[in-house]
């Protein structure tokens, strides 16, 4: 019997998400089948606040006929807060099958109005303790529960980060809580289910509090930024006792306080931690706090901004161990982590007491083999340890995170000879978003920058989405989360990470309409071109990925008042030629001494003006506001012809002979017919006659190898790609990185760094070439003109031609598993697909002909899940259903670039077949014996001159030819 099942439950993108903030939680399912063209007619979906009672339903929707199975909105009664909710869905589909429940999950809210809290912020007292100490803060209390403890939740939070313990363990593994946000309008607060934790009779609750973002001092030197000057910690217990009352303890002026072992921490400097002042069983209830001192009220905090966690949380997501340790020449003892990574090292020790330790974190070594921390800036990155002693101790920093490969160490014992690599171990921090895709190719080079692009985003996604994770900074570029968005929601599951970002974006923006350089904004400016333009971009591309018209609706205001904002500067109204702008940031045609590139700052603002006008046009009509839609798409017209006005000349040239001149025009559709035509074969010219090397920076290069690509010079972008040579991206590549790099040659050739003012090893910009690589090389891509989150997707492999022999691509939509794979080998090529239950897609097949196309070995006629098959004359565009496809095919447009490229020729003349043809069309070709072995080399030198005088009859003869064999 076939079959059909309901999998991949999720509420607000999580899988049994605890003490969310929704009213209106959406949810989502996948669904799993046997059959291929598998659609989705119908659901039921209910919801109970018990688990076994869902007989008696808070929501029934009944039969429900759609095939909506992502982001359906909660509609039943209104939701209570701490409360659980299970839910289940079963669905029936277009081949008359109904499949059974799913198994239940769930959801639970937390405090969902702001009158839930009866706790009080708490603070060590300051006569007692000076609030300004470096030491971390100890809070506890001592209370007693009654029997019969049927569940218990804490809802936490700090103005600085915090860990919680009850009864002596830890109540989670989660990592910097409560996160980075604006705090002085949103501050997250955590839940906790501490059920197990706890026990009838004595308890105590105790928190660990440090300074965090919130009293560290972020932003350059100088210039570091506070939110305030006091730590502070707001907590409160729920107890549901088996025979429903509860038991509420909140943080008072009951609790009390001390300092801890972690006598300093930072998130630049780093952690100094005296184990010799570890208070053993400081948060379990017997312990003796008689020498503690009393709380106060913090000052000046307040219960209005607190929101319930929205990104996921910070954790260890992988433990990497060191691969060797070795002596530099300047005479340090240094691990090797084999990785640029970001977190932390635990290490474990057997040492006496008061035995002083040392990390210091980088991430390279210099030209002569010794550890380099110039890049680093004013930050340390360095770990104190001092041994409490009596037997093995191990230790990882608390609160702080390192950016580094390579980490010095001193006062290790026995480290003279030689640094046990097992006491040491990298545990790797970022936020904890699920892996989505997966990019591989035939390039070894090239896979090792899709790993490097992997790293990049998993160093610089904790919490925010960081610039880079090492040196005195680590800020939320919105400049770097444009152009990489994309690509990062290609890797990972993003939806709770930007929407909480982008929730602090709206937050921070200024009442003008102006966007901060960075959110959180600690070190303010004003508004710039690309990186403004992320209070456009972020939001729709979200919607592109996952459907979410909440977080677009949310977030439409803020879009809208930054296209008026740049509306409202200077005297044009659709021109943006005032102001300050990064420009093309770090762009290799830049001026001696400046980091902003030749393209004029004037040119790129008005581009990405039309383009954020253009977008919030669309983003109107998904929203249903029409009028609004008018009224962006002739502000979107207006600017164009603006750009065009301005920045192209009366015969169709860009007035400005810059690479990301071009690449801008073609990527936001500024110029169109024999302009736009114009234009792309400059931007080939600018690239092949510079041998293949880029000269773009941090706003040209996400969209270079697109403009190449999508104007049918992708030979060229692949051959861009595949640039081992300064600059490219597989310069660092072959310089041994494992991130991507800030500047194409933040090593150079001969060992030496670009600078130590500005060099970061590990920032994620130029990372967004993964997003071309997923899209164009592999092919896997969305049609969001037909349904947003690959309801519909869009197959088009374009062969790499003998650079790149084959290339696969996968990636985890919220509906299901999507992958692609080609391989080309010699004139034959397989193509294959996966397409997930309730999607359908449309499949083109370069250089196929619909006579010779084979699915899984059998004819393309008699393939199931084949819905429409088209041959155009240079390829076939199929429509197929859910479900695994296997075609293959004889590759016609091989022979046509045989002719127009003078590639692969000695593939096709080693196929009999294929020579014959030839030999009839053009038999000048073949005057000698042996042509079958001729190597290609021999046969351009043979036939330099005849080749290009091959007509386009001739060759479209040819492939007729061919095609009838």
């Amino acid at each position: 019997m076939s079959e059909l099942k309901v999998t991949g439950l999720t509420c607000e993108y999580q899988v049994n998400p605890l003490g969310i903030g929704v009213h209106q939680p959406r949810l989502s399912w996948l669904l799993q089948s046997d059959r291929r063209g598998t659609m989705q007619k119908g659901y039921r979906l209910v919801v109970t606040v018990r688990e076994d009672g869902f007989s008696e339903p808070l929501w029934d929707t009944g039969y429900v006929e759609s095939n909506t199975s992502i982001q359906l909105a909660y509609a039943g009664g209104a939701l209570q807060p701490r409360t659980r909710y299970h839910y289940r869905v079963k669905v029936w589909d277009n081949f008359g099958r109904e499949s059974a429940w799913s198994e239940a999950a769930w959801w639970e809210t937390g405090l969902l109005e702001i009158s839930e809290w009866t706790a009080q912020w708490i603070t060590p007292q300051a006569s007692e303790i000076d609030p300004q100490t470096e030491a971390s803060f100890l809070l506890r209390k001592r209370f007693q529960l009654g029997d019969g403890i049927a569940s218990a939740r804490i809802y936490a939070t700090a103005a600085g980060v915090y860990e919680l313990y009850v009864n002596g363990k830890q109540a989670s593994d989660m990592l910097l809580a409560p996160g980075w946000t604006s705090y002085h309008h949103r501050l997250q607060y955590q839940t906790y289910d501490v059920t197990t934790l706890l026990q009838a009779g004595g308890n105590a609750i105790g928190v660990v509090l440090a300074d965090g973002w919130y009293r560290s001092g972020m932003g350059f030197e100088g210039k570091n930024f506070t939110y305030g000057e006091h730590r502070a910690a707001l907590l409160q217990l729920h107890v549901r006792y088996t025979d429903g009352t509860e038991a509420v303890i909140g943080s008072d002026l009951s609790w009390k306080a001390s300092t801890g072992a972690v006598r300093y921490s930072t998130i630049y400097h780093g952690e100094i931690y005296d184990a010799r002042e570890e208070q053993e069983g400081w948060s379990e209830a017997t312990f003796d706090e008689s020498a503690w001192k009393p709380v106060q009220v913090g000052a000046g905090l307040s219960y209005d901004v607190l929101v319930a966690q929205e990104n996921a949380p910070t954790r260890v997501t992988q433990t990497l161990r060191p691969i060797a340790a070795f002596v530099t020449p300047a005479g340090d003892h240094v691990l090797d982590m084999g990785q640029n990574m970001v977190g932390r090292v635990r290490f474990t020790v057997d040492a006496p007491a008061g035995t002083r330790i040392v990390l210091k974190h980088a991430e390279v070594l210099d030209k002569n083999g010794n550890i380099y921390f110039g890049n680093l800036r004013p930050a340390k990155q360095k770990v104190e340890y001092m041994a409490k002693g009596g037997g093995s101790e191990s230790y990882a920093p608390h609160f702080t995170f390192m950016g580094f490969r390579y980490v010095l160490v001193e006062g290790y014992p026995g480290q003279e000879n030689g640094l046990p690599l097992n006491a040491f171990a990298g545990e790797v921090m970022h936020t904890e978003m699920e892996p989505a895709g997966e990019f591989e190719c035939s390039d070894a080079r090239v896979n090792q920058l899709q790993r490097n692009i992997q790293w990049g985003q998993r160093s610089n996604f904790l919490d925010v989405p960081t610039d880079c994770p090492q040196r005195d900074e680590r800020l939320g570029w919105t400049g770097d989360a444009q152009v990489f968005i994309s690509t990062a929601l290609f890797n990972y599951q993003g939806g709770p990470f930007f929407t909480k970002w982008l929730h602090d974006l709206k937050a921070e923006q200024h009442a003008d309409g102006g966007v901060p350089f960075v959110i959180p904004d600690v070190v303010g400016g004003s508004s710039s071109a690309a990186w403004g333009d992320a209070a456009v971009i972020c939001p729709w591309t979200v919607y592109q990925y996952y459907d979410d018209t909440r977080l677009l609706s949310e977030q439409y205001e803020s879009m809208k008042q930054w296209v008026g904002y740049i509306r409202a500067q200077g005297e044009q109204e659709f021109l943006w030629n005032t102001g300050f702008h990064f420009g093309d940031w770090l762009a290799l045609d830049a001026k001696e001494n400046s980091y902003i590139g030749a393209t004029p700052t004037a040119l790129i603002a008005t581009a990405y003006y039309a383009y954020s006008a253009r977008i919030v046009r669309d983003a109107a009509l998904v929203l249903g506001k029409e009028d609004e839609a008018r009224h962006y798409g002739e502000l979107y017209e207006q600017v164009k012809l603006a750009f065009h006005d301005e920045f192209i000349t009366k015969n169709g040239r860009i007035a400005s002979p810059t690479q990301t001149a071009h690449v801008l025009a073609l990527a936001f559709d500024l110029v169109e017919g024999d302009v736009k035509e114009r234009v792309a074969r400059e931007l080939n010219e600018q690239i092949v006659g510079n041998d293949y090397h880029l000269t773009t920076g941090f706003v040209g290069t996400p969209y270079l190898c697109f403009a190449l690509s999508n104007s049918g010079y992708h030979d060229t972008a692949v051959k861009l790609l595949l640039q081992e040579s300064y600059p490219g991206w597989l310069y660092s590549v072959s310089q041994g990185a494992t991130t991507i790099w800030e500047h194409w040659d933040s090593i150079k050739a001969d060992g030496s760094f670009w600078s130590d003012d500005m060099n970061s090893f590990n920032h994620y910009a130029y990372g967004a070439i993964g997003d071309w690589l997923y899209r164009k090389v592999a092919g896997l891509n969305m049609d969001p003109s037909a349904a947003p989150a690959y309801k519909h997707i869009h197959l088009e492999p374009l062969f790499g031609l003998d650079k790149l022999t084959s290339a696969q691509a996968a990636h985890r939509s919220l509906y299901g598993r999507i992958a692609v794979a080609w391989r080309v080998e010699g004139e034959h090529i397989e193509v294959a697909a996966e397409i997930p239950a309730n999607t359908t897609a449309n499949l083109v097949l370069k250089g196929a002909a619909l006579q010779k196309l084979q699915e899984s070995g059998g004819a393309l006629a008699e393939a199931e899940g084949v819905q429409a098959a088209v041959e155009t004359d240079h390829s076939v565009r199929l429509t197929i259903g859910s479900g695994s496809y296997s075609f293959t095919y004889a590759n016609k447009e091989l022979f046509r670039h045989v002719f127009t490229e003078n590639t692969r020729v000695d593939e096709v003349l080693n196929d009999e077949t294929a020579a014959a043809v030839l030999r009839k069309h053009i038999p000048q070709f073949f005057s000698g014996a042996g042509f079958h072995f001729m190597k290609k080399s021999t046969f351009k030198q043979l036939t330099e001159n005849t080749m290009a005088g091959i007509s386009r009859g001739q060759v479209d003869a040819i492939l007729e030819d061919l095609a009838r064999l």
